[in-house]
C-alpha cells in the first residue's frame, strides 16, 4: 500500500505556477482531489483550467486571515488530508543592506505562511485516520548561502518547525516533513538568474551555469523532480517518515 488513499483532498499554497503546480498536477495524476492557494486568479484559473487542479482560491499566504479563510472554504468542500506548504519568495542582499523589514518579509513569506497554513489544516486533519503535511523548504534551510541571509534563516526556521511538530503529531496519523529543493528550473530562480545578468552583464547561460554549480549534477532541478519526491511522502507506504528534510539537490547536501 505505496499509493495515495483514495481520493484524497489536497491543499497547495503558491500552486499556480513552478514546483506548486507540478506537484498539484501529479497529486492529480494519482487521484487527489487538488486544490491551489495562491495571489493572482488569473494563474490559479489558467492552472485549473489546464487540469493541474480542481479549485483554486486566492489568498497571500502571509495574510493569516485571508489564508484561513481560503482554507476554511476549501475544508467545507471536503475535509483536507493532505497540506502542501509550499508558497515562498527569496529576495538577495547582502547582510550589511538585509534591513528588518526584508527580514521580516522573508520571514512573513517563507515561516509564517508555513505556520498560517499549519493551523488553518491542522485541526480537521488530526483526527482523521490519514493526513501529510509536507513544506517545501531549500537546500538553503539545510546550509549557508551568500547574499541571502534572510531568506535562509527563514527556511532554517521553517525545517525547525517541521521537525518539533512531527514529533507532536507523531501518536497520530499525521506526518510532517520537509522537501529541500536545489536550484529549481522555476520563475523564482529565473529572477535570480536575471539578476545574476544584470549584476555581473553575464549571458543568460553563464548565469544559469553559475546556479547550477552548485549541484554535483550541474544541472537544475527539475520541478516534476521535487513532485516525485512529494507524491512519494504523501503515499500510505511513507506512514513511518516523518520529522524528515530531504534533499532533492543532485548530492549537493
Amino acid at each position: 500500500m505505496s499509493g495515495l488513499p483514495h481520493s484524497p483532498h489536497a491543499l497547495v499554497t503558491g500552486g499556480g505556477r513552478g514546483i506548486g503546480r507540478a506537484i498539484a498536477a501529479a497529486l492529480v495524476g494519482a487521484g487527489a482531489t487538488v486544490t491551489i492557494i495562491g495571489r493572482n486568479a488569473q494563474v490559479l484559473d489558467e492552472a485549473v483550467n489546464d487540469g493541474a487542479a480542481h479549485f483554486g482560491a486566492v489568498a497571500d499566504v502571509a495574510n493569516e486571515t485571508a489564508l484561513k479563510a481560503a482554507i476554511a472554504e476549501a475544508h467545507a468542500r471536503r475535509p483536507i488530508d493532505i497540506l502542501i506548504a509550499n508558497a515562498g519568495s527569496a529576495e538577495s542582499a547582502p547582510f550589511a543592506k538585509s534591513d528588518s523589514a526584508l527580514f521580516a518579509r522573508m520571514m512573513n513569506i517563507n515561516f509564517m505562511g508555513v505556520v498560517h497554513s499549519i493551523h488553518g489544516v491542522l485541526p480537521g486533519m488530526k483526527d482523521r485516520p490519514y493526513g501529510r503535511i509536507v513544506v517545501i523548504a531549500s537546500t538553503a534551510g539545510l546550509k549557508g548561502y551568500a547574499y541571502v541571509s534572510a531568506y535562509v534563516a527563514a527556511k532554517h526556521a521553517a525545517i525547525g518547525l517541521v521537525r518539533s511538530l512531527a514529533l507532536e503529531l507523531a501518536g497520530s496519523s499525521v506526518t510532517v516533513n520537509a522537501i529541500c529543493p536545489g536550484f529549481t528550473d522555476t520563475d523564482l530562480v529565473a529572477g535570480s538568474i536575471d539578476n545574476i545578468m544584470k549584476k555581473t552583464g553575464r549571458s543568460r547561460e553563464q548565469a544559469i551555469a553559475e546556479l547550477a554549480k552548485h549541484n554535483p549534477q550541474g544541472r537544475l532541478i527539475a520541478p516534476e523532480e521535487v513532485a516525485d519526491a512529494v507524491l512519494w511522502l504523501c503515499g500510505q507506504g511513507a506512514s513511518a517518515i516523518t520529522g524528515q528534510a530531504i534533499a532533492v539537490a543532485g548530492g549537493e547536501i
